[in-house]
């Protein structure tokens, strides 16, 4: 049997992602087993098995296929060397929500994500995972807040931990009601106003109040 080339090897890879994205969402990612992603691909278990380790594997490989480009995306924002990081964190958190929005293959992969992926049994694994993914997300947009805060783009008042805990919230909040019921408004045409109304929210923070002084004892 000759020995396939990198591209045929890639190809039969895609193959199988392609499978595991389509058998993940008809039937969630539990109720979902290798000799029926197998199946779909029009290829053996063995295939799967020669690229990856186990059902977690593969569903890994199907997420990173669409979250690294995004995550890319938010990297950018956090690096700090940006003239204007302000704009640079609005702009980068909108289009994560627009390319869901007008990408069928990212809506589905973020539907299995959040709706139909249970963390349990094999796929208990994926959940340190996704953990650790978001954690390095908070992290780039905590950074990005930081910059802000530090050019005055953004009032001292705000705590950036807390404006990219709000941000990520934002984002995945609307992201995983919006693939469970698509039709129920529209993701693209509000996006960039969500976005704005949570950045001015931020730029109006108020400060801390300062904590009230003790009375002094009066000598006796």
């Amino acid at each position: 049997m000759a020995r396939k080339t990198k591209a045929e090897a890639q190809e039969t890879r895609s193959r199988l992602l392609d499978a595991a994205e389509q058998v993940f969402h008809e039937h969630g990612v539990s109720g979902s087993s290798l000799d029926e992603i197998a199946k779909a691909a029009g290829l053996t278990r063995g295939a799967i098995y020669w690229h990856f380790k186990d059902k977690a594997e593969l569903f890994e490989a199907m997420m990173d296929r669409v979250t690294l480009p995004l995550e890319g995306v938010l990297y950018s924002a956090g690096k700090g060397a940006h003239p204007d990081p302000l704009s640079l964190l609005k702009l980068s958190t909108t289009d994560v929500l627009l390319r869901t929005a007008r990408d069928k293959h990212l809506q589905r992969v973020f539907d299995i994500a959040y709706n139909k992926c249970e963390y349990v049994g094999d796929a208990a694994p994926v959940r340190e995972r996704h953990v650790a993914s978001q954690q390095d997300c908070l992290r780039q947009i905590e950074q990005g807040f930081k910059a802000c805060v530090a050019i005055g783009a953004l009032p001292a008042s705000v705590h950036p931990r807390e404006a990219a805990v709000g941000a990520f919230a934002l984002v995945s909040g609307l992201i995983a009601n919006w693939v469970l019921a698509p039709k129920r408004f529209p993701l693209a045409r509000h996006a960039e106003s969500l976005v704005e109304t949570y950045f001015r929210g931020l730029a109006t923070t108020p400060a801390p109040a300062a904590a009230p002084k003790k009375p002094r004892r009066k000598r006796t």
